[in-house]
Formats: C-alpha cells, sequence, structure tokens
C-alpha cells in the first residue's frame, strides 16, 4: 500500500475550515504565498462528485454504484414502487403511471385525469395502485385496466402503503385523515390526526403504524387498538419521511418553502396543489411552490405549513427513536430539503433537493455520497434492488450495491482575488495496491469554468505536484480522477494548492484636503491640558472661552478644530491586500519642487500645522507603496496630487469706516480668502450678525452696515474669512 502524506516546506499549516485559503511567507518582508485548502465533507462538498464519496471522516473515495436505469420523459417523477422485473412510477403534471422494467424499458400503464400521482403501490399478486390529487382518489390497475378505486373525500391523497394484513392504508390531507381499504374495496376511517396532513406512513411488523404530518410536524403513532399518541414534535413544521432501521425509527423533520424562505410568514394549512390543478369546490386553494433553475421548474414541494417558530434554523433535521422510546437528534443540512429516507445495506441512506444530492448517514453523521445533475432526489422505492426516484428532470436510478470502479471529483473554481501564479499541489491521502489516481488542473479568468479557460493538464508527478504549467489566472480548478485496486478505493483527505497573486498597483480612490482648522485624532484621544479651539464661536459676549470640541466620531477617529491646522485625508485599495505606506510632498507655486512632508504613514490621514506654509497656493501629492509586501523591483507605487489649496494666514483688513446716522458703512477686505463672517459688539454686550449691504457676504471686498444706538462708547467689529482668520476693530471710542 502506497501512503502519501505531500507537506508544504514553506508554509506553517493550521486549519481554515473546509474550503478556504492559507497565507505564509517564505521570509520576513517577501510577499505573501498563499495557499486553498480543501478538506472534509463540507469543503469537498462544494465541488461536484460523480461517482465519489465522502466517507465519515470527510475523505474522498469511491461510491456506492448507482446505475441510472432509465430517464423519464415527464419532467416531474413523484413516486416509484417495487414490481415484479421493475418499477412502478407516479409523475406530474399528467397524472401519468408508467412502468420501468429492469432493462430500463418505460411504458405507459395509464393515466389519471386529475394531474399529480403523488403515491403508488404493488402488492403482491401484482396490482398496482396510484393515489391522484387533487380531489384525491385511488386507481387499482389490474389485468391491463385501470379504474378509480377508492374515493376518500379528501383534496389530497399523499401516501399509500399495506398493512400487515394487506390491506391498503391512504394518507390523505388538508383534514388529515387515515383509512384503511380492504380488497373489496370498501374503506373505513382509522383516525383523524391532530394536523393538516398525513404525509408518510411507516406500518411495522407488530401492526402499529407510525405516520409523519405536515401543518405541525408532528410524528404520531396509531397503537393496536387504534389510540393516537404523538412521540414527537421536531422544530420544522413537517416530517417528511420515515424509516425502520435495526436501532430505532428514523426521520426527516423539514421546513417548508415558506416558512423556511421567509422567516415569519403564515401559509395556508393546506398543501401545494400542483401546477394545472383543477380547482374543488368548497376547498381551499392551495399555491404550489416550486424548486429548481428557472421559474416554473420543479416539482411540488412538500405542505405549506404554519410554521411554530421564525423560520431561522437548519432546513431538515435527521432523528431518530430508538426501541426504548429516546429521541436523538442525528444531523441536519442548513440549505437542502431531505425528501426520502431508506434503510439499506446497513446505513440510511437520504434523498435531498435541490442539490440533487444523496447522503448516507454512517458514525452518527452524513456523509455525501453522490452529486446528481438532477436538481431533486424525492425519494426511494424500497425492494431489492431499491430505486432512487430523481426529478426536474425525470430519472430513475438502481442502487447495485458494491463500490464503483472508477469516479472524479471536480473542485469549485477556486478564486485567488487576482491574477496569480500557481505553485504546488499537495495532497494527503492513501492510494491502496493496484489502484490509481490521477489529477488535472486548469484556469481562467471567469467565475464559472467556460470555452474561454485553459485545457484540463497533468501536473508532473512527483512528491510535489507542479502547476508550474498553468497559465497566470485568477480562478483554478483542480480534478481528481480515482480507480478502484485489489483491496480498495483510494482516499483524499485535503488538497492544498500554493499561489502567489501577481502584484497589482494600489488604487487612490479619494485623496483630499479637509476645510482649514479641522484635525483627525483617533476616537480614544484625550487632549487633556491641550486647548484646542472651538467650532463655533460663544454667543455670550465679547470674550470666547477656549474648550475642547465635542468629539464628533468618524469610524475610528473624532474631528477637532485648531485653528492654523490642515488635515489630508484619502482613500487607498489594494487589490493583493497588501500593507501600504504613504508617503507626503509638498510643492509650493506652481513652478516649485516637489518636497518632502512625511513619510512611511500608515493612517489614511495626516494633520499638520499649515502655518509653517507661504500664504498662496499650494499642492500635496500622495504616493502609496506596496513595498512592504513586495520588496525590490517588485513594489508598486500609486500616486496622487491634490487640487489647489489656498494657504492664508492673513486675516481681512479695513480700508474705510464712514460715520453715518444710525450707525457706521464699512469696507473690509481679504488678500486671499473670501469674507466669511461679519459680528459687532457695542459696549461690550453679545456679538450680533452684520449685514452686507449687497445681502451676501461671500467676496473678498465688502461693505459692511453697522447700526449703532445713540450714546453707544465702545463699538467693535470682528470679521473672519474663510481661512478661519479673524481680526477685531474699534469703531468708536469712548464719548461722554
Amino acid at each position: 500500500m502506497k501512503r502519501t502524506s505531500h507537506l508544504l516546506a514553506l508554509l506553517v499549516p493550521f486549519a481554515v475550515g473546509a474550503l478556504g485559503a492559507q497565507v505564509g511567507a517564505a521570509a520576513a518582508g517577501a510577499a505573501p504565498v498563499r495557499q486553498f485548502l480543501v478538506q472534509s465533507a463540507e469543503g469537498f462538498g462544494k465541488g461536484t462528485l460523480t461517482g465519489v464519496r465522502t466517507d465519515a471522516l470527510g475523505a474522498l473515495e469511491l461510491g456506492a454504484r448507482l446505475e441510472r436505469v432509465a430517464e423519464l420523459e415527464p419532467p416531474y417523477v413523484l413516486a416509484a414502487a417495487r414490481a415484479d422485473g421493475g418499477w412502478v412510477v407516479g409523475t406530474g403534471n399528467e397524472g401519468r403511471v408508467l412502468r420501468v422494467a429492469d432493462d430500463g424499458r418505460v411504458e405507459e400503464l395509464f393515466a389519471t385525469p386529475e394531474p399529480e400521482v403523488f403515491a403508488v403501490a404493488v402488492a403482491a399478486d401484482g396490482t398496482v395502485f396510484a393515489a391522484s390529487s387533487p380531489n384525491g382518489k385511488v386507481y387499482r390497475f389490474r389485468d391491463g385496466v385501470a379504474a378509480p378505486w377508492y374515493e376518500p373525500g379528501e383534496l389530497y391523497v399523499w401516501a399509500l402503503a399495506f398493512d400487515r394484513g394487506g390491506a391498503l392504508l391512504v394518507a390523505t390531507g388538508t383534514r388529515g385523515r387515515l383509512f384503511r381499504v380492504a380488497a373489496d374495496g370498501r374503506g373505513e376511517l382509522l383516525g383523524e390526526l391532530p394536523d393538516t396532513h398525513a404525509r408518510a406512513l411507516l406500518p411495522l411488523a407488530d401492526g402499529r403504524l407510525l405516520v409523519g404530518t405536515a401543518g405541525r410536524g408532528l410524528l404520531v403513532e396509531r397503537g393496536l387498538k387504534g389510540e393516537l399518541r404523538t412521540l414527537l414534535e421536531p422544530p420544522q413544521p413537517e416530517v417528511a419521511a420515515l424509516a425502520e432501521g435495526p436501532d430505532g425509527i428514523y426521520l426527516a423533520a423539514v421546513a417548508s418553502e415558506a416558512s423556511w424562505a421567509e422567516p415569519g410568514a403564515r401559509a395556508a394549512a393546506s398543501a401545494p396543489a400542483a401546477p394545472g390543478a383543477a380547482p374543488s369546490s368548497g376547498e381551499p386553494q392551495p399555491v404550489v411552490t416550486v424548486t429548481g433553475e428557472g421559474e416554473g421548474a420543479g416539482t411540488p414541494s412538500a405542505p405549506a405549513a404554519t410554521p411554530r417558530g421564525p423560520g431561522k434554523g437548519p432546513r431538515s433535521e435527521l432523528w431518530r427513536l430508538d426501541r426504548s422510546g429516546r429521541r436523538e437528534r442525528l444531523d441536519e443540512l442548513a440549505e437542502e430539503t431531505v425528501y426520502g429516507l431508506l434503510w439499506h445495506a446497513g446505513r440510511l441512506w437520504v434523498s435531498t433537493g435541490v442539490e440533487g444530492r444523496l447522503y448516507s448517514l454512517a458514525g452518527g453523521r452524513l456523509q455525501l455520497e453522490r452529486d446528481l445533475e438532477e436538481r431533486q432526489l424525492v425519494g426511494f422505492a424500497p425492494g431489492s434492488p431499491p430505486a432512487l426516484v430523481a426529478t426536474n428532470g425525470g430519472a430513475l436510478y438502481r442502487l447495485a450495491g458494491g463500490r464503483e470502479a472508477e469516479g472524479t471529483y471536480e473542485s469549485p473554481a477556486l478564486d485567488a482575488g487576482a491574477l496569480a501564479r500557481f505553485g504546488e499541489l499537495r495532497w494527503r491521502g492513501i492510494v491502496p495496491r493496484g489502484a490509481a489516481l490521477r489529477w488535472a488542473v486548469r484556469s481562467g479568468a471567469t467565475a464559472e469554468p467556460d470555452g474561454t479557460w485553459s485545457p484540463w493538464s497533468e501536473p508532473e508527478a512527483g512528491e510535489l505536484l507542479g502547476l508550474a504549467a498553468v497559465p497566470l489566472a485568477r480562478y483554478l480548478q483542480f480534478r481528481a480522477e480515482l480507480a478502484g485496486g485489489d483491496v480498495g478505493s483510494p482516499r483524499i483527505v485535503s488538497v492544498e494548492i500554493s499561489y502567489r497573486q501577481e502584484n497589482l498597483r494600489p488604487r487612490i480612490e479619494r485623496f483630499e484636503v479637509l476645510d482649514p482648522g479641522q484635525v483627525l485624532v483617533p476616537q480614544g484621544f484625550n487632549p487633556a491640558e491641550q486647548i484646542f479651539e472651538p467650532a463655533n464661536p460663544a454667543r455670550g459676549g465679547v470674550f470666547t472661552t477656549l474648550r475642547r470640541t465635542d468629539a464628533r466620531p468618524d469610524g475610528r477617529l473624532k474631528q477637532l478644530w485648531k485653528i492654523g491646522y490642515r488635515t489630508l485625508r484619502w482613500k487607498v485599495e489594494d487589490p493583493n491586500g497588501d500593507p501600504l505606506r504613504y508617503d507626503l510632498d509638498f510643492r509650493v507655486g506652481a513652478d516649485g519642487d516637489w518636497l518632502p512632508m512625511a513619510r512611511e504613514l500608515e493612517d489614511d490621514y495626516h494633520s499638520f500645522d499649515a502655518q509653517a506654509l507661504p500664504d498662496g497656493l499650494c499642492w500635496f501629492r500622495l504616493r502609496a507603496s506596496d513595498g512592504r509586501a513586495n520588496p525590490g523591483e517588485e513594489a508598486l507605487v500609486a500616486e496622487r496630487v491634490s487640487e489647489p489649496v489656498t494657504i492664508d494666514h492673513s486675516p481681512p483688513a479695513l480700508l474705510r469706516a464712514t460715520r453715518e446716522a444710525g450707525g457706521w458703512l464699512v469696507e473690509v477686505a481679504d488678500a486671499a480668502s473670501p469674507l466669511r463672517g461679519a459680528e459687532a459688539s457695542v459696549d461690550g454686550g453679545p456679538w450680533q450678525p452684520v449685514a452686507a449691504v449687497d445681502g451676501l457676504l461671500d467676496g473678498r471686498a465688502e461693505r459692511l452696515r453697522v447700526e449703532v444706538p445713540e450714546g453707544a462708547r465702545l463699538v467693535l467689529l470682528r470679521v473672519s474669512d474663510a481661512a478661519f482668520n479673524q481680526v477685531s476693530f474699534q469703531l468708536a471710542e469712548e464719548v461722554r
């Protein structure tokens, strides 16, 4: 036996979940080498399994043999039962009942006027029974003739089974009734369940009957004396399937489409009619729920029930009741609906949708057996051999026993996040004597593999499978071909593929200069005894009291004010996720040289005292580098120059003040910035706004009218510009 355990030499392995990426570095400061890691049932389950499965430990191996017996013309195959030399199949939307022979030949036995055949059963003498809906009826087919045999008076007939005496059991909705029909076609009511629909039947050898319901979602037992007893009420509103194993009873509890997809929704307490079903007078007319890839594609769902909870739990749960009556929740499927259960070959088999996956339960955990092209596996037909019923489109499979001779696993498209160079494929597992394992890889630029991808290529064999020949691409996919040997199947425990992104230039999305006086500090910054100018002047008098501005969070920063300061801020993204460092330069005047301002910044902002700069126009330049992760010539730099910024430290000037009736006419001007504020104080009173003569204070030169009452002794005029330069002028001296 050949044992293989290929380890990555340069990376330190660590678990990151079922399917993910790991990152390591060959040396400090080197560009990161990442790796895809695919392992476990969850991780392998994201790919495509053909003839392979995941075992109880989550390793890939050849799966159980599953033979496709026939592809069926009706797209909706709803039920099947084993018959001599083949199977009987019920379909929708045309109510056709088919016979599929062991060799795959298909013939139509008959068609019902009702569009859906949800259940079929075959008696020991070969008589076929088929239950149609809506306006539920049971048809009997014998000696080549089909005819209505029993009408329970219910809208739906969901399930058929035989009791130990050979009588036919009929499960119905929308009133949750059970009937027993004798050989002469006469029926009797066995009981009314405390729920809307009787969905699944399981007769036991001792004469008891188990029923799964929909609406509340109950497992109900009908005892030997006809008494009804609820054994289990799982969280989901439907018990969709039952099976008996040597260690107890298994059941699947599922959330209806309505309750799972729309949390809190209350669906009608009736089952869905099939597409095109004829209305039944006096009965509620439900709406069909269909699942599939396109609108109108799919099969009628299980009953839409009134959910007990908000619908945030798993889509399906598996439970077991052992012989002593203990209840045990075994496993769950977060997003798949369980349609059928079957005990076969020492394990429980589970059929699901909407991904068309077949599972088995081993060691108390689900393991993925097959991933079929049909999107919904609606159930099983017990027998020897048993069959698997697939719909959307219709097909019948046979569980042939034994193991597949060969199989293939295709991974999902693995996303490197950017254009990448792929290094080595490493895997852990076992290849037994006589078995074989072949690998192939391909790459492309699209998330879904298409004709633009590279062809499949086989890596060079060796201790590490080299991928140097794989073209540079963002996405990679690998394929493993397994062939069985003398003593078993190859087993793949995990697959690791190393890659390194091609370095891409950082992208500067924004580079801006904040308004004069605005500074940014970390949210937890406390200036203690430092003094910061307020955002607004005090209104209570001529003197402003200095105080700290209230913190205003801006992400992890807060904004403060400090006269004379300016702040540069930027947003830069790196396509590779590399850490970035920033350099700032400045230039005074259009003809000036770029001079260094700050180096090796890590934050995305920089506040500085602009009073060091002369009045006039100034420009700032940001350079973002990924050199820390890409040393030497591989480092890339992005550059952005700001818009011209006016540096203005000079306050407005008083040009002329003329005394006139009722006040003063004042002319003021600023050398560089427009005027933004004008206020007057009379005799030390509060500052009051002063109006511009033209009605709008926005120019670099303005005429202001200051109203002054008779007898004023001190008149102050305070003027500020857009750079927050501020000056006060005295317009009147004391008069006695």
